[in-house]
């Protein structure tokens, strides 16, 4: 018997509330005392461990408790027993076994993967077809409502090297998104902008507001208006001369593909947690490049676990050429979950070379913020 033909035999949840640092505004809805995850340990027959993390927000992807019972009760059966070499059939059934539920499969993917790669001795950007960059420059959200907390934030950005930040705009009014822009412009004039609404815009205001901000020439605008409305954002790409980027709009590779042939975007935001896992974010990443459209890896409410997957997918896919944004881990947790901090240095994530996803948790500050558990 091969390494990899060994069964999987553990499978262990914590549900986990970890505090962080202060309140977030996005046009969808508030984050403040903590955000929750899901922790996945899979477990093979020589006690190798493997690692994943389901990061669900509410109002975006899903609930936490949605993804718990997703892998509690109707993943679990289709993983335990089965061999760790078919991974691709045990992700295939997932996809059929409960509808949605992304997160819950980014989770799986990443541990069957992080399981696979410590037993092969890999880091998992070589099973996702070999690495194509060691670092990859971070960018940080803005998006607390006190205004004078996000300026000792990007004083320490600027500090620590960090050159890319991104506003967020829309959940309140237009002069508080245009006097945060003018002062970013006039105290911190080398950081790179972008703007994200969050679908924070009424389709019958939001054509002024985005030409407005776009005088600003930010990197991009992101997502101004809900995810149906296909034809109002096909609307605001073409009366701007910034890029238009979709986030909400576009989950996994079925809805790049609509995206791309109504035109309603110049690249796309993609999340593990959206698209269901590692390898359907870089085929989101491929169809995107394919029809000309640009790409950058983006995260939920993260903890340094689902980083280091995005890390991962994104050193593999030379056509996500627009950095990421795993802060919450360094930023934003009160403090991380990793054994080892989250790699990040002068500005940019240090892609790891260890087996597996590089790092692994600490099983006691899994304990300490639990609140479900193994048993």
């Amino acid at each position: 018997m091969s390494n990899l033909d060994q069964r999987i035999t553990g499978f262990d949840l914590w549900h986990l509330a970890l505090p962080v640092r202060s309140a977030r505004d996005h046009g969808i809805g508030r984050v403040e005392g903590h955000c929750e995850v899901i922790i996945l340990r899979l477990t093979s027959e020589d006690g190798t461990q493997g690692f994943g993390e389901a990061s669900p927000w509410s109002v975006f992807t899903g609930t936490p408790e949605a993804s718990y019972a997703a892998l509690d009760r109707y993943l679990r059966p289709l993983v335990v027993g089965q061999r760790l070499a078919d991974r691709a059939g045990i992700m295939g059934q997932a996809a059929r076994a409960v509808a949605h539920c992304t997160e819950a499969k980014a989770a799986l993917d990443s541990a069957l993967l992080d399981l696979t790669g410590q037993i092969s001795g890999v880091p998992v950007w070589a099973l996702l077809g070999g690495r194509c960059r060691d670092r990859i420059p971070l960018s940080c959200s803005i998006a607390n409502p006190d205004f004078d907390q996000d300026i000792a934030l990007m004083e320490r950005l600027r500090d620590d090297g960090v050159g890319v930040i991104k506003l967020k705009t829309g959940f309140r009014d237009h002069a508080f998104d245009v006097m945060r822009l003018e002062r970013i412009a006039s105290d911190f004039p080398d950081f790179r902008v972008r703007v994200d609404y969050n679908q924070g815009l009424e389709v019958g205001e939001a054509m002024d507001r985005v030409r407005d901000v776009a005088q600003f020439r930010p990197d991009f605008i992101e997502q101004p208006v809900r995810a149906p409305e296909f034809g109002m954002m096909a609307r605001l790409r073409d009366a701007i001369d910034v890029p238009l980027l979709a986030d909400e709009s576009v989950f996994g590779p079925e809805d790049i593909t609509r995206a791309a042939r109504e035109g309603i975007c110049d690249g796309v935001s993609i999340k593990i947690m959206k698209s269901g896992g590692l390898g359907r974010g870089q085929i989101v990443a491929r169809i995107a490049a394919a029809n000309g459209l640009t790409a950058y890896g983006g995260d939920m409410f993260e903890a340094g676990l689902a980083h280091l997957a995005g890390t991962h997918m994104i050193a593999a896919t030379p056509e996500i050429t627009l950095g990421c944004e795993f802060y919450q881990a360094s930023y934003y947790l009160r403090e991380d979950i990793l054994q080892t901090p989250f790699p990040v240095v002068d500005g940019h994530v240090v892609v790891p070379d260890g087996a597996g996803l590089g790092a692994v948790p600490d099983i006691d500050k899994l304990n300490h913020y639990a609140a479900r558990r193994p048993e």
